[in-house]
């Protein structure tokens, strides 16, 4: 029995060992989490204004401002802005600290095969936020302000609450950015062999609709916003489709190439066996 318990503890050390090393890269992008945070919160103000800036230059000159309909609504609102940034920020660390864990499980091989998607996701998430800052934001919001006017008798002036900007433009920078990882997913469900590029290409009709509905559920359903984002996702597939061919005619060449080494290798071998007989 006293054997038993002893073999139980000992198929249980890797798992303890794998669950402490979880927790101390967790408590690490914490920590890089909380310091991008307590230093985003400091500069809250000038971030704000970056994020702003879109709106502002959507009004004319001099016009155009951000309100608050509720007394604590701007100390959250900074909240929010410092919480954003600090994760935006904090970002590479964290993901560097998923690799450290996951790193040492996989073959040297593996290690090569994604370590090129690790280096792209920060790469194209800040790619598709930017898009959206400095273009389709712009856009989206001088086609908003330009409802302003009057009807019947009044005016219809737009104020926007700082929440609610906040909340548009987070909404905007994440599905822009989420969306340029597309790429990554395609690449790595290639890589597993879950879809073939033969494959994705047979439903390229169905993609072209599937942005378009993309397009209205991340963005606020206007027909700017959602054309801006159908285009580039599409765009991405075509371009993920590119890579895919090119992956899997490297991946064929290696293949021979092998192949070509075994079976030399087995010749000098049988021709080796052959003369010392």
């Amino acid at each position: 029995m006293a054997m038993k318990l002893k073999d139980l503890d000992e198929t249980q050390a890797p798992l303890l060992d794998h669950l402490v090393e979880l927790r101390k890269r967790l408590v690490r992008a914490v920590l890089a989490l909380a310091v991008a945070f307590g230093i985003c919160l400091y500069f809250a103000d000038p971030i704000l204004g970056f994020l702003v800036q879109p709106l502002k230059d959507s009004f004319p000159d001099g016009e155009g401002q951000l309100i608050f309909t509720r007394l604590y609504e701007v100390f959250f609102v900074e909240i929010k802005v410092a919480l954003f940034a600090g994760f935006c920020f904090s970002f590479p660390i964290i993901a560097n600290q998923l690799w450290a864990f996951v790193a040492p499980g996989l073959y040297a091989r593996e290690k090569k095969a994604f370590l090129p998607f690790l280096i792209a996701t920060p790469i194209l998430f800040a790619s598709g936020a930017a898009l959206a800052y400095y273009l389709v934001m712009p856009t989206a919001f001088a086609w908003f302000i330009g409802f302003e006017g009057e009807a019947g008798g009044l005016e219809i002036e737009a104020l926007p609450t700082a929440n609610e900007y906040l909340s548009l433009v987070m909404q905007f920078i994440l599905a822009f950015g989420l969306s340029f990882l597309l790429p990554v997913l395609l690449m790595l469900l290639n890589r597993a062999g879950i879809f073939s590029r033969a494959q994705l290409a047979g439903i390229r009709r169905y993609f072209i609709v599937l942005c378009f509905v993309l397009g209205a559920i991340l963005t606020p359903a206007e027909p700017v916003s959602q054309f801006m984002l159908a285009v580039p996702l599409y765009l991405l597939f075509e371009g993920s489709l590119l890579l895919m061919y090119f992956s899997e005619k490297r991946d064929a060449k290696e293949k021979a190439e092998r192949e070509a080494e075994e079976a030399s290798g087995e010749v000098a071998a049988t021709e080796e066996a052959t003369s010392e007989s």
